[in-house]
């Protein structure tokens, strides 16, 4: 059984005892107000027979008369009930009231209203689900957002964190190269010194002459100089020719760089190391005078 089904029957019990009670009270009114009409016209007639019993025995004696006031003593006397502000109701004279109508047009009445109410409510009940639905709908999509935002936040963290960690690597990796290119360049270096300077000072000695710094010069450029054959070559290999000249470049000025640098060391430890001789000397010199001056 339906919510509306269950509210009219209570409805119906309700209105039963309704009507229940009002028939009641409509019985109890009615039978009292005979009541009053049938006492007021006893009143009446006891009336009227005592002005008759008056009028016969008007020559008798004071027997007679004790007798009535005996009689009217024995009779009772009807006192008037009122019902306080009840006010009875008005029945059209020559027509006749069908209570069974008046009751189903407000058994009708009642329903219309009762059925309006429960419509209002499930209208305002559906009305709250829909916002309700919408509500968590909406509630859903944020948090669906909330977790894409979260992931691609996330990946975008992985990413940079690896492109820090290749740029690490890259960087350790051409550190690590550049410190074993250095290394093996040094010691090429010191090893053409010892070798070349000693070569070098044979070559002289047989040739029996020795080179002029031009032509140094010019044997060293001759050694470095690249020849660079590009006439048949296409883009790819241009670009690919073009960025190996620039590299032997940028390794050209690196080592020129480091060679200044170690110059410029050099040249400080060397001055340095006069300063010390220097200052031995004089400390040496002056001790030395000191001594002599003692030993006079």
């Amino acid at each position: 059984m339906s919510d509306t089904e269950e509210t009219a029957e209570e409805y119906e019990e309700e209105m039963e005892e309704e009507e229940v009670d009002e028939g009641l009270w409509l019985q109890m009114h009615m039978k009292q107000y005979g009541e009053q009409e049938v006492a007021e016209e006893e009143a009446g007639e006891g009336s009227s027979e005592r002005v008759s019993t008056k009028a016969q025995t008007a020559g008798e004696g004071t027997d007679a008369e004790a007798e009535e006031g005996e009689e009217e003593e024995a009779k009772p006397k009807f006192k008037t009930f009122i019902m306080p502000n009840l006010i009875p109701p008005k029945i059209p004279d020559g027509e006749k009231v069908d209570f069974d109508d008046i009751h189903r047009k407000r058994m009708e009445k009642d329903l219309m209203e009762l059925q309006t109410l429960i419509e209002v409510h499930f209208e305002s009940r559906k009305k709250e689900e829909e916002e309700l639905i919408q509500l968590k709908e909406r509630i859903e999509n944020r948090r669906a957002e909330r977790a894409e935002q979260q992931r691609i936040r996330s990946e975008r963290e992985k990413e940079r964190q690896k492109r820090l960690e290749d740029e690490r690597t890259r960087k350790e990796e051409e550190e690590a190269k550049k410190r074993a290119e250095d290394d093996a360049k040094k010691k090429k270096t010191l090893t053409s010194l010892h070798f070349g300077g000693y070569m070098q000072k044979l070559t002289e000695k047989r040739s029996g002459k020795r080179q002029t710094e031009r032509e140094k010069k010019k044997k060293i450029l001759s050694e470095r100089r690249k020849s660079l054959d590009i006439e048949n070559l296409n883009q790819e290999r241009l670009k690919e020719k073009a960025k190996e000249l620039w590299e032997w470049m940028y390794q050209l000025e690196a080592e020129k760089f480091e060679l200044q640098d170690h110059i410029t060391r050099q040249k400080y430890e060397i001055n340095v190391l006069r300063n010390r001789v220097s200052d031995h000397q004089k400390t040496t010199e002056q001790s030395g005078r000191a001594t002599l001056f003692r030993n006079k």
